[in-house]
């Protein structure tokens, strides 16, 4: 499909023909010789004397070639386009964020893989949070981890691979021992804040209840919720620990109904793979849609076409005004 940016410059098409309609020709004066015997010159002639003009015409091919340079002018200035077919450009409208704690706590052998091998707590969550990753392949996503303090392992990406990549990196303890549940709600709400996403969700693996954290759970979560930060707290592990280890299920239940979200227990990985499915249907994908159709300038073509008329027109121009051979002249 062929547009016209500009199509309003087509209205210069007849201006030449009207300047050659209002406008007076063009004068040219030309040297005359006078002489004493002007008056025997016209009786032998029998011509008359005169005062006048003599407009001269050019070739018609000359006047056909102007037309036509003319015309591509005109057209090359109204900047002729080749439309391409529309173009759809999806981009994810949601930021999640995944928070996975790695305490020590979390080096427990209590969950099963595929295999029916046991496997700690981190390697499990690993291994589910792949096939969750798959299932939303068009999401933002970012990754911190947390022990004593939170860190920021993977920022908002759509490069899946990647983020799987760092995920596979973290290591039980590397960010301490403790679990700074809190902590990680606040460092989450602070990179939603540098993105344009209005959808945000958190999802936290914890395995402990909170025992380091410079702001407490319940209060970061009031936070979260100012910012419209949904959270889906995930608690692994046996519920009949004690100490450190203990789940403060009351402060995570808390923290999900305070944002919106959800509150899950998951005592093996079959229970973490089904939160996970849960999760997905209660926050589907979200697209924002964005739609172009790709141009193709072609002004070029038509003054390519004028240059060539152009050295046309010269190239006969030249030949037309070759002076005559030496042996015409002496004939």
């Amino acid at each position: 499909m062929f547009e016209l940016a500009h199509p309003w410059m087509l209205l210069a098409l007849p201006l030449p023909w009207i300047v050659n309609r209002v406008l007076p020709a063009y004068r040219k004066r030309d040297d005359a010789i006078k002489v004493p015997f002007f008056q025997k010159l016209v009786e032998l002639s029998g011509a008359q004397p005169r005062r006048g003009a003599i407009v001269s015409k050019r070739p018609l091919y000359r006047l056909l070639m102007m037309i036509v340079m003319w015309s591509c002018i005109v057209i090359a200035l109204a900047r002729p386009q080749y439309v391409g077919v529309p173009i759809k450009h999806e981009k994810s409208a949601r930021d999640l964020m995944v928070a996975v704690d790695l305490s020590g706590s979390m080096q427990a052998r209590d969950f099963v893989d595929e295999t029916g091998q046991k496997v700690d707590r981190l390697t499990a969550v690993k291994s589910v949070l792949k096939k969750f990753v798959e299932q939303r392949p068009h999401d933002r996503l970012g990754l911190i981890v947390f022990g004593d303090s939170p860190f920021l392992q993977a920022p908002f990406t759509q490069d899946h691979e990647t983020w799987l990549t760092l995920l596979d990196e973290t290591q039980i303890a590397m960010a301490g021992m403790s679990t700074a549940f809190g902590d990680a709600i606040g460092l989450a709400i602070k990179h939603f804040r540098d993105n344009e996403s209005q959808n945000r969700v958190l999802i936290v693996l914890t395995d402990g209840n909170d025992t380091g954290s410079r702001v407490p759970p319940i209060e970061a979560a009031k936070v979260a919720q100012r910012f419209a930060v949904t959270i889906y707290p995930v608690a692994i592990g046996d519920p009949e620990t004690s100490g450190e280890e203990a789940l403060d299920i009351n402060a995570l239940q808390r923290v999900a109904e305070i944002t919106g979200g959800t509150f899950y227990q998951a005592l093996d990985r079959q229970q973490l793979k089904e939160i996970y499915q849960r999760i997905g249907e209660l926050e589907p994908q979200l697209f924002e849609t964005q739609s172009y159709r790709p141009r193709t300038d072609l002004h070029h073509i038509p003054m390519v076409l004028v240059t060539l008329l152009m050295l046309l027109f010269m190239l006969l121009t030249i030949y037309q005004a070759k002076p005559l051979s030496r042996s015409a002249v002496d004939d």
